[in-house]
Parts: C-alpha cells; structure tokens; sequence
C-alpha cells in the first residue's frame, strides 16, 4: 500500500461516523414519549437489531426498558421476533413481564419457554400474580412447571388455585405481615428485619392478630415507624375492614372504592387470617371491569393485538346475527301498514329518524344505568327513584324533539296530521327508551344476569319496534 492510498484509507474511516453506544438511562430516555407509550422509532431499533441478528444490541435495547415497558413491546412485535427476545430477557424481571402480557401473547410466550426457566421467573412474583400466570398453562406444563418450583412456592400456590376464578381468594397474595398485640413496636420492626424475603416486596399494614390468627386490627407501616419502640401494639392499631375469601373481586373492588382502602385482610369462612388485598390489585381488577362492561356493551369481545381475523369474526358475528332477527322482528310492523306508506311516501322517509333517536336515548340511559349498577349507586333502595326520574327525563327529552321535529315536518310536508303523527310517535319512542333503557339492565341484573351484556340488544330492538309501530300507528289513526 503506498502513502497516498493509506492517507486516502485514512481520510474515509475519519468520515465514517461510529457507533454510538448509549446507556441504559439514555435508550430509556429513547424509548418513551411524554405520554409513556413506547416510540414508533424504538421498536424500529429493536425490530432492526433482531433482523441483523444482533443479540447484544437486542439485549442493551430490551434491556434498557421496564418490564411493563418490554410487555408492550412484545405486543408490537410479531412472533417470530419474540421468540428471539426471550431467551435473553432477565430472568428476575420474566415473570413480572409475562403478567403484564396480554392474554394471547402470554400463551404464546408461555409455551415458548422452559418449564425451568419459568418456574424460577415465577418464584420472583407475588402469590397472586404467579398463581394468575399458572392457571394460563397447560396441564402438562403446569406439572412440569409447579415440579421445578420450592417447596413453599408450590404449595401457596397450589392453594391460591384452589379458589373460585375472580375471587377474593385468586386476588390475594398469600404473603403479608401479622404480629401479637401484645407486641410492641420495637419487636414488630425487628422482626420485619429478620423475615427478609418471607414478607411480600410490597406492604403497607401490619395485621394485628389474636391467639387463633384472626385480625383484630391494623396498623399502618407509617404510623408504627413514627412511633417510640416500647409502644404496645394494641395501643396503635385501627379497626380493620375484612374480606371473605369467596367474596366476588366486583364486591372487594367496591368495598376499597368505598372506604378508600390501600390494602385489606382475607380471611377464611372460620375468621382465619390467609393473606391480603393490596390496591395495585385493585386497580386492575377496575380496569379490567370496565373494559369488559365497555366492550359487552358494543357486543363484542377483547380481540388483541394479535387477533386473526376469523377470531374477532367468531366474537362478532353471533351479536350482529341476534341483531339481524330483532331487526327483522322490528321491521315487521312496516308490513303490517304497509297501505299507509303507500298512501304517504314521507313515513319511510321519518319513520328511521323516530327509530334512531330512539334508540339513541335508550343507548344513554342504559350507559347511566350500568354504570350505576356497577358502582352500587343503584341498588333496591332507590330504584324506584332512579325509574320515576329517567322515565320524567324521557317524557321531557321527547317532548322538546317532537316539537322540534314536528315544526320541521310541517315545514317541509306542509301536513298538520303528518307532524303531529311524527311529534307523538317521537314521545311516545324516547318515553319507551328511557323505560327499557332502566328495566333492562335492572331485570337482567335482578336474574343474576350481567347487565351490560345483551341490555343493548334489548333496547335496540325495543326501541326499533316501537319507532316504526309507533310512526304507523298514529299514522293510520289520524290519516285515513
């Protein structure tokens, strides 16, 4: 090589910019926006570290980001990516990760993982959360998985399994700290010292127990850390709210809603003291709640990310068939007038707007309804209240449009009869929304029925009939 071509090498490598290893604090600063979501731009990085098979790269960018963080990135990713990303995922942090996996993704990356390897990620979490994780595998790997778990992991677990689905008993972690009332604060701190990890990651109460292991009080960790060591135990502590371990999670999310809770007792049916509800489970239990009565509500079914398209057309398609005959039940009052619609070609013009205002009212009483249902803010107590006022709302609703509609009418149709057809079927439409739009929801919810599942099928259809038959009627009554 000669002088001048080394000095020429030389000259182009000074122009080739070179690559920039960011930190950890820097990639996370890269990975999110303002708002916390995860930048288009940082799953590109990711995306083209997996394409050029660059397995540290992979593992400074994953590794960078919270385990919430790589669960939402995992759902951005397809399949194949995933399975890349896996093996190189923190196994302390795995197991909080895969919680936070929606639910299609999980079972994928479940399956995908070594029974071992999950079986020390999920030693990492609560009872709750481990438990929750478990219950999404097959029975097959379940064994393998429960197999390769410590002794006492297994069993709190096992336990936790043992319960009825969405309960207070599948909610709770089995881990929580109780003392003797006759200890004294001194004593209780130190014990906590010596426990280490046999106490839960995260606690806010310390439960006051007698002899036979039932709470008789609580008191909270800031209270007993400000004050003097030699202060008895039974001095400090505040009534304390128990749950029942067979206690729906709708009812324990209420009860915290209601007494402002940050964490609470289980126990058993004889009073026993077997673990506690902390409100980070709460949480989610309430959004999930509310995700799942905002999607019955549409008729429809939490597809994911991921879903195929013939998956989100099974959870659709029955809803939209029901409908299809409801409709079609509804439409048969067109039949049965159908010489008055001959005579007068304007009723199928208004007949739709009577039935879609309608409808739109009963969408807006039952959306009231339902979340008062859920929230207890309606209850036998004041039902018959609550019926009387939405009923005196529909009445006023539609007698405010009907003179609005019927003044239109005349002005484009020039026909008294025809407007006051109009008005009245208007009235008398919106006063059975906000009547169907009540009673449903409270008759379902009076069966043991979930409201917020078929009560808009219901209303629609009611709502349909009744703006067709109602427009017809009045209109063969008045207009012969």
């Amino acid at each position: 090589m000669t002088r001048d071509t080394a000095e020429l090498t030389d000259d182009v490598l000074d122009d080739i910019p070179l690559a920039k290893s960011e930190t950890p604090e820097e990639l996370e600063d890269l990975a999110l926006g303002e708002d916390y979501a995860l930048n288009p731009e940082y799953v590109e990085m990711v995306v083209d570290a997996a394409d050029s098979g660059d397995g540290k790269r992979l593992r400074e960018l994953v590794g960078a980001l919270d385990p919430a963080d790589v669960a939402d990135l995992m759902g951005f990713l397809t399949a194949d990516y995933r399975e890349q990303i896996i093996p190189l995922l923190d196994p302390e942090a795995l197991g909080e990760i895969i919680s936070e996996l929606e639910d299609n993704i999980r079972e994928e990356v479940l399956e995908a993982t070594p029974s071992v390897t999950l079986a020390r990620a999920l030693e990492e979490l609560d009872t709750d959360d481990a438990a929750d994780v478990i219950d999404d595998l097959d029975d097959t790997k379940r064994f393998q998985v429960l197999a390769a778990m410590g002794e006492t992991d297994r069993a709190a677990i096992e336990t936790t399994l043992s319960y009825e689905d969405e309960t207070a008993g599948r909610l709770m972690q089995r881990e929580f700290l109780a003392a003797p009332e006759f200890w004294t604060v001194g004593q209780t701190i130190d014990h906590v010292r010596e426990a280490g990890e046999s106490l839960p990651e995260l606690f806010f109460d310390v439960y006051v127990v007698d002899p036979t292991y039932k709470p008789v009080g609580a008191i909270p960790i800031s209270i007993l850390l400000r004050s003097r060591r030699e202060t008895p135990l039974a001095e400090l502590m505040e009534a304390v709210t128990e749950i029942p371990v067979d206690m729906d999670q709708e009812e324990v999310a209420y009860i915290f809603d209601k007494y402002h809770l940050i964490s609470a007792p289980v126990i058993e049916p004889g009073g026993r003291l077997v673990g506690q509800i902390t409100v980070d489970d709460i949480v989610e239990v309430i959004r999930d709640e509310a995700q799942e009565d905002i999607l019955a509500l549409a008729g429809v079914s939490d597809a994911g990310r991921d879903a195929s398209v013939q998956e989100i057309v099974r959870s659709r398609l029955p809803w939209l068939l029901l409908n299809l005959v409801t409709e079609t039940i509804a439409v048969s009052a067109i039949a049965i007038f159908q010489d008055q619609i001959a005579k007068l070609v304007a009723l199928a013009v208004l007949m739709p707007i009577v039935s879609s205002l309608g409808g739109n009212a009963g969408t807006q009483t039952l959306a009231v309804a339902v979340r008062a249902l859920a929230s207890k803010e309606l209850t036998a107590a004041n039902a018959r209240r609550i019926i009387v006022r939405e009923v005196l709302v529909g009445l006023t609703n539609g007698i405010c449009l009907a003179l609005v509609m019927g003044m239109a009418t005349f002005f484009f149709y020039h026909n008294a009869k025809l407007a006051i057809t109009v008005g009245a079927a208007l009235i008398a439409n919106i006063f059975t929304a906000a009547l169907g739009g009540i009673l449903a929801p409270l008759a379902l919810e009076k069966m043991g029925r979930d409201p917020a599942v078929s009560s808009s099928i219901f209303v629609t259809f009611l709502t349909d009939f009744m703006g067709f038959f109602a427009v017809l009627l009045i209109a063969a009554l008045l207009m012969q």
